[in-house]
């Protein structure tokens, strides 16, 4: 396992969750349709130049608005890698999620710098918990 997503999505299909079904999507791929047939949502993006990626940024613009009403309370979770510094990136997150009025589910997991093997158990441990909490909604 080498990447964040690979441990998230790792945590996230964990065998032990049952009822869940996790479907992925590149941020640049994901529709409004996605979003609404979702029960909860895990976000994942680079930290670039302090805010979030570009691909990240166009999804929520693709989303926002088709979604507003009808995603209201539900549950997500997010993980930032910088270089440097996320906090311009999770700031812009939460912004957009709270107009979209998501409930965040678990506190947002940053990673300044290669991602250590703890890094990658929290990452893991981070999309059992999202999971996990659709598996008992």
């Amino acid at each position: 396992m080498h990447s964040m997503f690979d441990a998230v999505h790792s945590g996230a299909t964990d065998r032990r969750i049952e009822g869940v079904e996790v479907l992925t999507r590149a941020a640049l791929e994901a529709t409004a349709v996605d979003v609404l047939g979702a029960d909860g949502y895990l976000l994942g993006t680079p930290a670039n130049l302090g805010y979030m990626s570009g691909a990240l940024k166009h999804f929520f613009d693709q989303v926002y608005y088709p979604c507003i009403d009808s995603t209201v309370g539900r549950p997500y979770g997010c993980y930032l890698h910088g270089n440097s510094d996320t906090t311009g990136a999770a700031r812009a997150i939460e912004t957009i999620t709270t107009g979209l009025r998501w409930r965040l589910a678990n506190p947002p997991l940053s990673v300044i710098g290669a991602p250590t093997a703890h890094d990658l158990d929290d990452c893991r441990e981070l999309g059992a918990v999202i999971a996990a909490g659709l598996s008992l909604a």
